[in-house]
C-alpha cells in the first residue's frame, strides 16, 4: 500500500473554511403588515378550498372556518389528505389571506366536571389543533366551556389543564390558542374578562419570551358577547372603558382577533344572539369607533399588527354576508378588496332548504363539509 506524503506547509485560506450558516428566520406574514384585515366565518362545504374562494369573493382579507363538522362528535379523527392541505396553503399564498382562524367544536367542553365529556372535550380539541396545523391557520379558537356545578376558581383550572393536555405532543410553532369571551349564558365561564385572564394565566404561567414573539395563548373577544355580559361597548365613552378594561386586565397585546357582530340582545342581557351590522343594539356607530380606534387597528405604534376583524353574522337572506363586509370597511373608512357582484354563501336552493328544516342561517352555519368515506 503506497504511502502518502505528509506535506507540512499546506497553507489554508480563510475563506476555505466551512461555517455552517443557520437559515435565516422567516420575517412575519404579509398580512401583519399593518393593514386592516377584516376577514368573515366561511363555509367549508365540499372542499376546504371553496371556502378560501369564499372570503375572496366576498371581499375579505382575512377569515375564519370550522375544520370540520362544529355540532358533532366525530367518530373517528377527521384527517386532512396532504394533498388537500398543501393545496389550500397554497392557495391561500397566493390570495394572501390572513390571519387564517378556525374555530372549534361548539360541543367541547373544557371546564366540564363529568369525566367522559372532559376526556371528549381534550381529545376533540386536540384533533382540532392537529387539522390546524396541517391547514397552516395562525389561531385556533375554543369557548372556555361550561362550570356547571365547579366554583369559577375550579373551573378556570379545569379549563387551563383540558387546553395544555390537548396541545400535548402537538408541535404549534407559530400557531397560538385563543380563549372566547362569553356572553354569559347559564354557567358559562368567561363572561368576565377577569375570567378570561385567569385563564391565561394559569396556561401562560411560567412561560416568557425572549425573542419578541406572543405567548401561545391569547383572547378572542367577541363584541355581541362583551355588550351581552355587560360591557357597555355602543356608546363612546363606554368603548374607552372597556377598551381600558381589556388593557388593564386581560392585555390588548394579548388579544389579535375580534368577532365583530352586532347583538339583537341588549346590554347585560347574557344572552348570546347575533345581529347584522347596524341592525342591533350596538349600532353602526359604535363598529365606526370600534374599527377606527387606534388601539384597537393593527397600525403601529398602538395597534397590534395583524389583528383580524371576523363577521359570524346571520345571513337572512342573499348577499347579506357580501354586504356586512363592505359595511365593515365603509365604517373603517378603508376602502377593501373588490368583491364579485352577486355571490353569496347562501344561494336561493340553500335557504329554501334551510327553511324547510326551520333553521336560521349565519355565516357559521351553513351546510357542513361532505366528506367520502375511506
Amino acid at each position: 500500500m503506497a504511502e502518502f506524503p505528509i506535506i507540512e506547509n499546506t497553507k489554508f485560506e480563510p475563506d476555505d473554511e466551512y461555517v455552517p450558516v443557520p437559515e435565516p428566520e422567516p420575517g412575519p406574514p404579509a398580512w401583519m403588515d399593518g393593514s386592516l384585515r377584516i376577514g368573515i366565518h366561511t363555509s367549508i362545504s365540499g372542499s376546504y378550498l371553496n371556502a378560501l374562494e369564499s372570503a375572496r369573493k366576498l371581499g375579505a382579507n382575512a377569515l375564519q372556518i370550522f375544520s370540520a363538522s362544529p355540532r358533532m362528535w366525530q367518530t373517528a379523527n377527521v384527517k386532512i389528505a396532504e394533498a388537500d392541505a398543501k393545496a389550500f396553503r397554497a392557495r391561500r399564498e397566493v390570495l394572501g389571506l390572513g390571519p387564517l382562524v378556525i374555530h372549534a367544536n361548539y360541543l367541547i367542553n373544557l371546564a366540564a366536571g363529568q369525566p367522559m365529556l372532559r376526556t371528549r372535550s381534550i381529545q376533540a380539541f386536540h384533533e382540532e389543533l392537529v387539522r390546524g396545523r396541517e391547514l397552516g391557520a395562525d389561531f385556533v379558537v375554543v369557548h372556555p366551556g361550561s362550570r356547571g356545578e365547579m366554583s369559577v376558581e375550579q373551573a378556570i383550572a379545569t379549563i387551563a389543564e383540558s387546553v395544555k393536555a390537548a396541545a400535548r405532543r402537538v408541535p404549534l410553532g407559530k400557531m397560538r390558542i385563543l380563549i372566547e369571551n362569553t356572553a354569559g349564558m347559564g354557567t358559562a365561564v368567561g363572561a368576565r374578562l377577569e375570567e378570561v385572564a385567569g385563564i391565561l394565566y394559569e396556561l401562560n404561567r411560567g412561560e416568557s419570551r425572549t425573542d419578541g414573539r406572543p405567548l401561545q395563548f391569547g383572547a378572542c373577544l367577541d363584541t355581541a358577547h362583551l355588550f351581552a355580559a355587560g360591557y357597555d361597548i355602543k356608546s363612546p365613552e363606554g368603548l374607552e372603558r372597556t377598551i381600558e378594561e381589556i388593557d388593564r386586565i386581560v392585555g390588548l397585546e394579548n388579544v389579535p382577533v375580534f368577532h365583530v357582530n352586532d347583538s339583537k340582545i341588549p346590554l347585560g342581557g347574557r344572552v348570546d344572539r347575533h345581529e347584522n351590522i347596524g341592525h342591533g343594539k350596538i349600532g353602526a356607530d359604535a363598529f365606526g369607533r370600534i374599527l377606527k380606534h387606534p388601539r384597537l387597528g393593527g397600525a403601529a405604534p398602538e395597534g397590534l399588527p395583524g389583528r383580524a376583524f371576523l363577521l359570524e353574522t346571520p345571513i337572512d337572506d342573499p348577499g347579506d354576508d357580501r354586504k356586512n363586509v363592505a359595511k365593515l370597511w365603509q365604517l373603517a373608512g378603508v376602502e377593501g378588496p373588490e368583491a364579485e357582484k352577486g355571490y353569496s354563501m347562501l344561494t336561493p336552493a340553500i335557504k329554501k332548504m334551510m327553511a324547510k328544516k326551520g333553521k336560521k342561517v349565519s355565516s357559521r352555519h351553513l351546510p357542513a363539509a361532505k366528506r367520502k368515506k375511506k
